[in-house]
């Protein structure tokens, strides 16, 4: 070994290393915090929304606290027009997915199946499909999962943006909805849902009188 190779490193050697090692230390931080945040989660950011959270991650409302969904109308994905106020007497569930996003494939059997049991005792079902930049893939997603309830097509996701703040995370697909009978929110997921799970947080706003 030289005596080159045994000399010790001069401190602005040392410098440069320790500044390499802490800009890669943040990049990889930056990336994990870029990661977290379009994970979704169970925060629905700031906005003081009456939001109580359960134990189970399901958020309510109570019934003398709630405020109205926005409006919430346009075209459907297969090119219809709707406008959710029309459904107003029934208990509505939204759910906001994409045909990107795999627990919106998970969770889909089960919302079918529940809309299946529920639509003939007043609960409606309807989607807000947004970031698929063709309706045709969720067009093939609502094909493939044998999905028969209306979704919105909002691919830019407006519709979202119409909710009071703190209502929704842009973020967090699917996230899903309850509406009361007079069209007010009542309580909220920003998680994939089991068909348990899903029934929880239909069954008490549909028991209201």
């Amino acid at each position: 070994m030289s005596a080159a190779s045994r000399a010790p490193l001069r401190p602005t050697t040392r410098i440069r290393s320790r500044r390499t090692a802490l800009s890669a230390a943040g990049a990889v931080a930056a990336a994990l915090l870029v990661s977290a945040c379009t994970s979704g989660g169970k925060s629905g950011g700031s906005g003081d929304t009456n939001f109580v959270m359960g134990e189970d991650g399901i958020s309510t409302v109570a019934k003398d606290k709630r405020t109205p969904a926005p409006d919430l109308s346009g075209r459907t994905v297969d090119g219809k027009q709707l406008d959710v106020a029309s459904y107003k007497g029934k208990v509505v569930v939204l759910n906001v997915w994409g045909s990107w996003c795999a627990p919106c494939r998970a969770e889909a059997p089960n919302f079918q199946k529940v809309y299946t049991d529920l639509k003939d005792r007043g609960v409606q079902f309807v989607g807000i499909n947004t970031r698929d930049t063709k309706a045709a893939n969720a067009l093939a997603f609502e094909k493939q999962q044998g999905v028969t309830y209306p979704s919105l097509y909002d691919p830019t996701g407006k519709l979202m943006l119409r909710f009071e703040k703190g209502t929704l995370n842009l973020q967090a697909i699917p996230s899903t909805l309850v509406l009361d009978r007079d069209g007010k929110i009542a309580a909220r997921s920003l998680a994939a849902l089991s068909e348990d799970k899903l029934r929880s947080m239909i069954d008490p706003v549909l028991a209201e009188k």
